[in-house]
């Protein structure tokens, strides 16, 4: 299918837009064998049966106590996968992460339709309280939210070092018949040292559609004011 011509379109402008539509079939199936590749990897180690802690989920919740919930526990079904978010808020981070924000303000959209195939849900090293007002401030009422700061979930993961600095990470997880918690893949935002920010941009389509424009992403950078 080309290009629909509209009018005023000049030949150069044409032939530019055909030769971007051909690139952009070439990322369409890049990014199809890259998938297939993630989804044929290896069983991975068996990781830790970690323990977090979760509070009322739900933005009209009350105060009813804290309860305990392991990492093979997040799993509502045999042969479902378990995504887990790590969000930066906690210990050195002070103030949840604005980016790591952004993202999820679009995973709280979408999370009733990953419901359907996988579980999902986010862990950050702030207790819950904390975690709790912050999903009030931002009207998620999809997620559950979890903290892990006093395990060593974050730090094995990698999206914590050992001062307490954190980091942005996504995990994936299956459980095995006899439910022990595996670890299938992760991605970060540092994929080389060149690379400093963009390992799971395709997580967020603010990207995507800012990168439709002429001025593309520029300098913007979410904040929590708005």
């Amino acid at each position: 299918m080309r290009h629909t011509r509209l009018p005023g379109e000049s030949t150069e402008y044409l032939a530019a837009r055909e030769e971007l539509r051909l690139a952009e079939i070439d990322l369409m199936r890049h990014r199809e064998r890259v998938a297939a590749q993630r989804r044929a990897l290896p069983p991975g180690p068996a990781v830790a049966d970690y323990v977090f802690a979760e509070g009322p989920s739900g933005l009209d919740a009350g105060d009813e106590p804290v309860r305990e919930v392991r990492l093979s526990g997040l799993f509502t079904a045999p042969d479902r996968p378990l995504i887990v978010y790590h969000l930066m808020y906690g210990k050195r981070q002070t103030e949840p992460c604005p980016m790591c924000t952004l993202w999820i303000d679009g995973f709280n959209g979408i999370a009733h339709h990953v419901a359907r195939t996988a579980d999902f849900v986010v862990a950050a090293a702030a207790g819950p309280p904390a975690l709790r007002q912050h999903a009030r401030n931002r009207g998620w009422h999809r997620l559950r939210l979890l903290s892990c700061g006093d395990s060593t979930f974050k730090y094995d993961l990698g999206s914590e070092d050992e001062n307490g600095e954190q980091d942005s990470t996504v995990s994936v997880f299956t459980r095995d018949p006899d439910g022990t918690p595996r670890h299938r893949y992760s991605a970060h935002p540092r994929m080389a040292e060149d690379i400093d920010q963009r390992g799971i941009d395709l997580l967020a389509p603010v990207w995507h559609l800012l990168d439709l424009t002429p001025h593309g992403r520029d300098d913007w950078f979410p904040r929590l004011d708005y």
